[in-house]
């Protein structure tokens, strides 16, 4: 059973930093694409970033480029996603999840086969 629990969500002033890290358990991990999507309320739930975890391959929204950084530690099954230079409108839930096919570069959620509970980030 593929299990994926994300931590490190919080509350942070604007340019703060948070660090998400997600440990997935049940499968391969290294056979996947991970990623990491929010939703904010009211809002579709939107790709923010993705990692081929066999290529090492990433891939993330406009919006998030050159503050954000996925990565991952294959021995531990952890992906992680270091947030910089936070600002009011990254505030929503994030969510890991995995991905069996070969799609999972577009960052699409209903690409993605398995969730995660998804952990608050609030920036003020």
């Amino acid at each position: 059973q593929v299990q994926l629990v994300e931590s490190g969500g919080g509350s942070v002033q604007t340019g703060g930093s948070l660090r998400l890290s997600c440990a997935a358990s049940g499968y391969t991990y290294s056979s996947y694409c991970m990623g990491w999507f929010r939703q904010a309320p009211g809002k579709e739930r939107e790709g923010v970033a993705a990692i081929y975890s066999y290529y090492v391959t990433t891939y993330y929204a406009d919006f998030v480029k050159g503050r954000f950084t996925i990565s991952q530690d294959n021995a531990k099954n952890t992906l992680y996603l270091q947030m910089n230079t936070l600002k009011p409108e990254d505030t929503a839930m994030y969510y890991c999840a995995a991905d069996r096919g070969n799609f999972g570069y577009q960052l699409r959620a209903r690409t993605f086969d398995f969730w995660g509970q998804g952990t608050q980030v609030t920036v003020s």
